[in-house]
């Protein structure tokens, strides 16, 4: 009897083992049909495997995504071109100054394939105070402008 080359994953490391398997294959460019079948294969496994020890619900949006660029082995650089984006977005919303756009939180839900809810989660902006300042400091010029007309 022939033995499997992958198993049902049932440890850390095994999953491990086959996201770089799983991302090799991508990476090679090879399209033939065992290959695809291979690619297709392990990401059902490694899909399984997600969502039978997902802990995401208890990630802010923004943990969660680092966790999974690091899963990914994605860098913010790859992250803007996914979300087509600048990298200085990109770096304002995983250094919590700028929140995700629903058009974001879409591209991430498909590419991380989790539910729009993981990503659609309220969690706390770190807006410096000096703009917080200058924002009310705009607030209370326009509001004395609409009373002086």
């Amino acid at each position: 009897m022939e033995t499997l080359q992958y198993k049902i994953i049932k440890t850390d490391a095994q999953y491990n083992r086959y996201c770089d398997a799983l991302e090799a294959l991508v990476d090679s460019g090879k399209k033939t049909k065992a290959v695809q079948d291979e690619i297709e294969l392990l990401t059902l496994l490694i899909e399984k495997y997600d969502a039978d020890h997902n802990t995401f619900e208890l990630a802010d949006p923004i943990a969660l995504l680092r966790s999974l660029m690091k899963d990914h082995k994605m860098k913010a650089v790859d992250l803007a071109k996914l979300l087509y984006v600048s990298e200085g977005l990109v770096s304002d919303m995983l250094n919590y100054k700028k929140g995700l756009s629903k058009n974001t939180i879409r591209i991430l839900s498909e590419r991380f394939k989790l539910n729009q809810d993981a990503f659609n989660r309220p969690y706390e902006l770190h807006v410096p105070a000096s703009s917080k300042f200058k924002d009310a400091k705009t607030m209370n010029s326009r509001k004395k402008m609409a009373k002086a007309s």
